[in-house]
């Protein structure tokens, strides 16, 4: 009895990339070294606030081990420079983008609408936004999408979930006013407002993927750690020098506070990473009220009930 070699063939070409583990050893690939954790990484205002018109990627695909820009597994932040009267074109592959206006004026054309935006405004596009930005003065963008998170899934984004929303200057620093001035303000653990479109009622979120925050830390307060499965990647928006944040994996179960910490020292139009997972706290020295803009892919992780915020608390 012959065996036609033509199915040995097949069945070799079906079995070639299969293969198994025993599961302790690769239950955890970020212990074996096989998933690289996300890095702590600073990115200074130096980068954008001279030369000319461009976008730059806050890249870290070399120690996420990925073949295309990422700042986390499933986000890309840039800065986004645009001289006055010069225009950039954005046209990512993405289901959520979200542009914080740093510096400067203009207007976004998506889609044949045009929008107009001021310093501190939040703006934020649906998938198979074609959008063209044009400067009114010589402006500075904080800009983030979600095009790492398709490119690993290996998918096109084709559904627009929401419509072009704008959160203006006025509003957030007027919500925030608000939440600051609660008489129980100084007990919560973060001072802030979150910004939330009314589609994403399930996650109160700006959009199903995105998460983004405002905050304040008062001039001589300090703020608890929390943690996190998200990414933040975390924009500061002003502040005086004297103000940070400590990060680390292990809390001092007396004290509260964060056990051999890395510091990050908050400069005005600086971002920085916060990895998923590590403790967090903010700490403000300095006689003036600093402002922190955090984005995450928090709509994604609530949506899959893997959030897991967790909050210390100081004795009161």
């Amino acid at each position: 009895m012959s065996t036609d070699s033509r199915f040995d063939t097949r069945a070799e070409q079906l079995t070639k990339h299969a293969r198994f583990f025993e599961y302790t050893t690769a239950s955890d690939p970020i212990g074996s070294g096989s998933i690289s954790p996300v890095p702590v990484k600073e990115f200074g205002p130096e980068l954008y606030r001279s030369g000319d018109t461009r976008m730059i990627p806050l890249d870290i695909s070399k120690e996420l081990k990925t073949d295309y820009p990422a700042s986390s597994p499933s986000l890309l932040a840039h800065f986004i420079t645009i001289r006055r009267g010069d225009t950039i074109n954005t046209s990512p592959n993405a289901t959520s983008e979200l542009y914080y206006v740093i510096e400067g004026s203009g207007s976004t054309d998506v889609n044949g609408e045009t929008i107009q935006w001021h310093k501190g405004d939040f703006l934020t596009l649906p998938a198979g936004s074609n959008s063209r930005h044009t400067a009114a003065e010589d402006a500075s963008i904080y800009y983030i999408t979600d095009s790492p998170l398709l490119r690993y899934l290996g998918v096109n984004a084709a559904e627009a979930r929401f419509k072009p929303t704008l959160y203006t200057a006025e509003q957030a620093k007027e919500k925030l006013a608000e939440a600051a001035n609660s008489p129980d303000a100084r007990f919560r653990n973060r001072i802030s407002v979150l910004l939330n479109n009314d589609k994403f009622d399930q996650t109160l979120t700006i959009t199903h993927v995105l998460w983004a925050m405002f905050g304040i830390v008062p001039p001589g307060s300090k703020q608890a750690p929390h943690s996190h499965k998200s990414v933040a990647l975390d924009f500061v928006a002003y502040a005086a020098p004297g103000t940070y944040t400590l990060v680390g994996s292990r809390i001092d179960p007396k004290t509260k506070e964060i056990i051999d910490p890395v510091r990050v020292d908050w400069v005005t139009g600086k971002a920085f990473i916060t990895p998923p997972g590590l403790w967090h706290s903010h700490h403000n020295e300095s006689g003036e009220a600093a402002y922190i803009i955090p984005i995450q892919d928090a709509g994604l992780q609530t949506y899959l009930r893997t959030l897991d915020i967790q909050f210390q608390h100081y004795e009161k």
